[in-house]
């Protein structure tokens, strides 16, 4: 009554070795190194020198290059800066503590624990 399929699929690669792949591990490194990197971007912005270095340092041991640094300043409210960089330290933390990347991971966890007690001081770092 059907004639029987003659062709491959579509969806089947006829030969997936030409197509590349990457392994678990390189997908975190590249997922790290960009929560890392816009967590940069943002302490740029607040004009935190110190741990702005540190940040820098760790995605360019993810990525093997230097990163690109944030050259202009928004107008956004410090306290809207501080919210944004503790999001990103915590994607960051997750992703290092599932790949365990001890150096990121704290690097993260600290960053976290200074963007939040910025925001419950009354004078928050990088204020103009």
């Amino acid at each position: 009554m059907y004639e029987p399929i003659r062709t491959k699929s579509v969806h089947s690669m006829a030969d997936e070795a030409q197509y590349p792949h990457r392994s678990r591990e390189e997908e975190l490194d590249i997922q790290l190194a960009g929560h890392l990197a816009a967590l940069l971007a943002v302490t740029d912005e607040l004009r935190l020198d110190g741990p702005a270095e540190e940040i820098a340092a760790q995605v360019s041991r993810l990525r093997g290059t230097p990163p690109a640094r944030h050259a202009s300043l928004s107008n956004a409210e410090p306290a809207a800066l501080h919210r944004r960089a503790l999001a990103l330290a915590g994607r960051a933390l997750v992703v290092a503590a599932s790949r365990a990347d001890t150096a990121a991971a704290i690097l993260s966890a600290e960053r976290m624990d200074a963007h939040t007690a910025a925001l419950k001081s009354r004078t928050l770092v990088g204020a103009p």
